[in-house]
């Protein structure tokens, strides 16, 4: 059974910084592109950044420069660094494949940024 939890997340003011883990179980992890994903209250679920099984990544225009996705394939463990953070960043943070599978969401972790 494929299982994707996702840790870290927390409150932080703005300008501050969090780093979010995504454990992978099963065989998914070590030769897919990973994601990580973000929906904020009223909008839909959007890709904020992936890597490939080695190591090439890609990010949104938005996190770009503030954001680094990273993964260790021994622990099948995927990381995305947040720096400067800003008030729109605010949202649920979610890890999936790339392009996204349905039934691997977990129930991903909530980071608020306060102004």
């Amino acid at each position: 059974q494929v299982q994707l939890v996702e840790s870290g997340g927390g409150l932080v003011q703005a300008g501050g910084s969090l780093r979010l883990s995504c454990a992978a179980s099963g065989s998914i992890f070590r030769f897919n592109t990973m994601g990580w994903y973000r929906q904020a209250p009223g909008k839909q679920r959007d890709l904020v950044a992936a890597i490939t099984s080695g190591g090439s990544t890609n990010y949104a225009d938005s996190v770009k420069g503030r954001f680094t996705i990273s993964r260790d394939n021994t622990k099948n463990t995927v990381y995305l660094q947040m720096n400067s953070l800003k008030p729109e960043d605010t949202a649920v943070y979610y890890c999936n494949v790339y392009p996204s599978l349905r039934d691997y969401w977990g129930q991903g972790t909530q980071v608020t940024v306060s102004s």
